[in-house]
């Protein structure tokens, strides 16, 4: 007898996240406004968005875009979407109206749901006249107004195939244009099942959204419900507005991005305020600086958890937990999960001698579709059997990744490789830098030199001297520590460094100051 191969097929997100709003009926999920809303209140919610958007003609399989602020009522169509299997595509709410209609010309969007903000209105419009294949624009208002005419009917997830298209995610385009990332029903769910095993989780988190919904925030949804928490929703992060919340909610979980994790260490509030119901701090999507998460600890405790991902296998290719945050390991990334087979891969395709830089490829079940509507670039990601990320690490002893760079961050210096992160993570240690990016500039001789560009921080002296000074004795410190040809040619100091929408350095808007041509964006 053979078995029906789809007797093995698990539950997908969406059933995942309906089964614990189900087993937390009676328990208070999310915080909308002055109201908690229980779990069988966001399936009432949910159940009805998906009439709604059913209505529009936005239902299963279509392709929908969303350009919207936090607010907690994303939450109802992100559950709406992924118990249905909508083709949700997310507008990073900083993007520029070319790259908003590239990804939804790109990913075939019939339908806009925007919120009522004034900018998002504006564009909204502008969208409509440059993308064709948009039919329908509606606000989150509206929406919600339409929803709450209809009455509710018990939710009921589709039945979904492992490879249905869940929702296209566009890389954060600092290599070009964006490409757009396939998430289908088996990866995100593989992906949640990762979080719930392997990551440190408050008993019944009080989990605070800072992040942007459209992007990681959303991921903290499914796993902080089937924990049992709440989840409190903020607009957009505000330093002052975090903190308070911290306070006033009593919050046992967040994530933060390292620049937004700088940014609560420098406010004056976070020397005043209880933040003592902190139990785990999140952090990802963009290197940290040693020298600053040591100093974190040092304020905060031992409640920082670090996870390591990117689009094609998002947030779980590894994860250093809170007790490996030991002053040997603030560089590392952790180890690889157990739930995916990794390998750190040479030039010629073959493991690496231990200690020695090598590309992280990762497989499993965890990992994308593939790039929407780009066969070549798919192929070049997605090639003998691993996902090729693009990222170099070295692996010590005990399993610790430690990622060098990116490969096309690789600067070469008289022919020699020189990995920006190394010189980052030197120069970050100097008392005057609160930030730093370290690209290569053109140079006769050498080809490329090594160049930081600086951030100091509020205290720091700033007349001629002092930063001359200041010059030499980094220009020494990475000399020191790491060698000549790593030693920076030349240091600039900045007011501020480029970010992407997502937060992370822009590398490429550092570089297109100095190059022209394909060296500008990497």
């Amino acid at each position: 007898m053979t078995l029906d191969p789809d007797i093995h097929r698990g539950p997908h997100s969406g059933q995942m996240l309906l089964d614990s709003l189900k087993r937390h009926r009676e328990a208070s999920v999310l915080q909308l406004g002055d109201r908690n809303i229980t779990g069988q209140e966001m399936a009432d919610e949910m159940s009805r968005y998906v009439r709604a958007l059913e209505d529009l003609g936005a239902g299963t399989g279509a392709a929908v875009g969303l350009l919207a602020a936090n607010r907690p009522e994303v939450l109802f169509l992100i559950g709406a979407g992924q118990t249905q299997g909508y083709r949700r595509t997310a507008l990073h709410p900083l993007g520029s109206l070319d790259d908003h209609a590239y990804v939804l010309d790109d990913a075939g969007a019939t339908a806009l749901i925007v919120d009522n903000i004034p900018t998002f209105l504006e564009r909204a419009e502008a969208l409509q006249e440059k993308v064709p294949s948009l039919t329908t624009v509606i606000t989150i208002d509206d929406l919600a107004a339409k929803a709450a005419t209809y009455d509710v009917q018990p939710l009921v997830a589709k039945d979904l195939p492992p490879d249905h298209v869940v929702g296209i995610t566009y890389t954060g385009g600092t290599t070009g244009k964006p490409k757009g990332v396939i998430g289908t029903a088996s990866s995100i769910a593989a992906m949640t099942q990762v979080q719930l095993a392997e990551w440190e989780w408050p008993e019944a988190p009080t989990f605070l959204i800072c992040t942007p919904l459209s992007h990681a925030g959303a991921a903290f949804f499914a796993p902080t419900v089937a924990k049992g928490g709440r989840l409190v929703v903020l607009p957009g992060f505000d330093p002052a507005t975090v903190l308070r919340t911290i306070e006033e909610e009593r919050i046992t979980a967040t994530m933060l991005v390292p620049s937004m994790l700088y940014a609560l260490m420098d406010h004056p509030d976070s020397h005043t305020r209880d933040l003592s119901s902190l139990e785990t701090v999140y952090y990802g999507a963009a290197a940290i600086n040693p020298t600053r998460l040591a100093e974190a600890i040092d304020r905060f405790g031992k409640i920082f958890a670090q996870y390591f991902g990117q689009s094609e296998c998002p947030m779980v290719i590894s994860y250093l937990a809170k007790a490996d945050h030991t002053p040997e390991r603030l560089a590392s990334c952790g180890r690889p999960s157990a739930f995916l087979r990794t390998a750190l891969l040479g030039e010629d395709g073959q493991p690496v001698e231990p200690g020695q830089p090598g590309e992280i490829c990762v497989a499993g079940p965890v990992l994308a579709g593939g790039y929407w509507n780009k066969p070549e670039e798919t192929a070049e990601a997605f090639h003998d059997g691993w996902l090729h990320t693009g990222d170099v690490a070295r692996e010590d002893e005990d399993g610790f990744w430690y990622i060098v760079d990116r490969i096309k961050d690789m600067i070469v210096s008289g022919g020699f490789n020189v990995f920006p992160r190394e010189v980052e993570d030197v120069v970050a240690e100097h008392p005057a830098v609160a930030q730093v990016g370290v690209i290569g500039t053109p140079h006769e001789k050498f080809g490329e030199a090594v160049t930081a560009i600086v951030v100091l921080r509020e205290d720091a002296k700033r007349d001629g001297r002092s930063v001359a000074d200041l010059k030499a004795e980094i220009q020494a410190l990475v000399k020191e520590r790491k060698g000549a040809v790593q030693a920076p040619k030349e240091v600039i100091v900045a007011d501020s460094l480029p970010l992407t929408p997502l937060g992370k350095p822009d590398k490429k808007a550092l570089r297109a100051k100095f190059w022209t041509g394909d060296r500008a964006v990497g």
